[in-house]
């Protein structure tokens, strides 16, 4: 991948990504995770959906990369694992997943409403050094939206950009990112609101808080690997198996 991921442009200034591109990645990787949701015989769920593993070709089109958290599992169907994983500041921990050590595909949701906001903000998930307490990414956007200043958090130097997609994308993402485990969209949903062929979510101006709290020891899985590429008619994802 020549242009290296996307957690390599936004936020260290190599290469800087245009609005359209940014929104084009968020769309790509969107498409991607509905490919693998119900596009296959099997449902695979990602479990590691972050800016890092989202690789760019040299049109800066998004490929998913690095499947080695992923697991299938049929249609319908939940999984249930005993080790949680992903990368800190793209966890979430809803209730459901705490009480039944259960994966889902709204995990892989809350991740990509992350990335969604990443993409917008130009700001990782977790900034140590933010002020005013708005370490946290979500949090922080949310306060925002609150407060009716959405665009505010924006990246400053973007430049040009579509206000109206830009809106439906942030608001995409703090759906997305929602604390309610059943007030998340699928995947479909998503793509039809960022899209602009269905209407913006009504979210409360307060981000409400999960009714459980994630245990304080978390495993995070790793394994080496071996990269293949799947390819469909929309996207191609870059999947890297265990060995």
């Amino acid at each position: 991948m020549p242009n290296c991921s996307l957690g390599s442009h936004p936020f260290k200034g190599n290469i800087f990504l245009t609005w359209l591109t940014r929104y084009n990645i968020a769309k790509g990787l969107a498409v991607a995770l509905l490919y693998l949701y119900e596009e296959w015989e099997q449902c695979m769920l990602h479990r590691d959906i972050k800016s890092s593993n989202i690789m760019l070709d040299s049109n800066f089109n998004a490929k998913l990369g690095d499947f080695g958290l992923a697991r299938l599992v049929d249609h319908g169907k939940e999984l249930k694992t005993t080790v949680l994983a992903r990368t800190i500041g793209y966890i979430y921990m809803a209730p459901k997943c705490v009480m039944t050590s259960k994966a889902s595909k709204e995990l892989d949701v809350y991740s990509f409403g992350v990335v969604s906001l990443e993409i917008a903000c130009g700001r990782k998930p977790i900034d140590l050094i933010a002020r005013d307490g708005h370490e946290r990414l979500v949090e922080w956007v949310w306060e925002l939206y609150g407060r009716g200043n959405l665009l505010g958090a924006t990246e400053v130097k973007l430049g040009d950009f579509n206000e109206e997609q830009i809106k439906y994308l942030m608001i995409v993402g703090l759906w997305c990112a929602h604390p309610d485990y059943n007030l998340k969209p699928s995947i479909k949903q998503a793509i039809q609101v960022v899209d602009l062929e269905a209407p913006l979510p009504s979210l409360p101006s307060k981000m409400p808080m999960p009714t459980h709290s994630a245990p304080k020891r978390i495993m995070i899985e790793s394994s080496s690997a071996s990269y293949h590429t799947i390819s469909s008619k929309h996207t191609t994802i870059l999947v890297v198996l265990s060995l």
